[in-house]
């Protein structure tokens, strides 16, 4: 799969639901753009200072739709995510991205995010946005509009750090890929 098969439908007058939805789907297909159609060694590429790289990229934003969609349906993390906490699944997701197979890593975001917007179809349908997530600090309690507003937050800074490695890599810049 490569981002011309993410699916995304104009959305000029949507209700609050479609237009999340819609602006999720437009920053999944720029993220999968400049992430996209790199072999090993491009997504493993290091610029100084930084330690990123788009395959650290790749994989936390896999890492992101599960975990974040997980706790808006209030389900424990599946695998690959499932034997570490929270904070140890994000560092490891950045650290062992760098010697994953670009095609399983490919694989694993394609498939967070097929997953993800199939679950947030149904947890954000008749109000189910309101729905308020309980935290075991009940400082930290939101509701679904709140993380799906997170997720969406988490691909826009990241497609940012995307757009500039990408461009060290190999020259591709731009805002929209059709």
């Amino acid at each position: 799969m490569d981002w011309r098969e993410l699916p995304i439908a104009e959305c000029l007058r949507g209700d609050e639901v479609e237009m999340l939805q819609f602006a999720l789907d437009r920053a999944r297909k720029q993220f999968a753009w400049k992430t996209g159609g790199l072999g090993a060694e491009q997504l493993r590429q290091r610029h100084a200072p930084s330690a990123m790289t788009l395959a650290g990229l790749v994989k936390h934003m896999a890492f992101v739709e599960d975990g974040f969609t997980a706790r808006a349906a209030e389900r424990p993390l599946a695998a690959p995510w499932d034997s570490r906490s929270w904070v140890e699944n994000d560092r490891w997701g950045w650290e062992s991205a760098v010697t994953d197979d670009p095609e399983q890593l490919y694989g694993l975001w394609y498939g967070a995010a097929a997953r993800s917007r199939a679950a947030w179809a149904e947890l954000s349908a008749d109000g189910g946005l309101d729905v308020v997530i309980p935290d075991p600090d009940p400082k930290w309690s939101s509701n679904r509009r709140r993380i799906l507003i997170d997720l969406l937050e988490e691909y826009l800074k990241h497609t940012g750090h995307a757009d500039v490695l990408r461009e060290a890599v190999d020259g591709v810049t731009g805002n929209d890929p059709e």
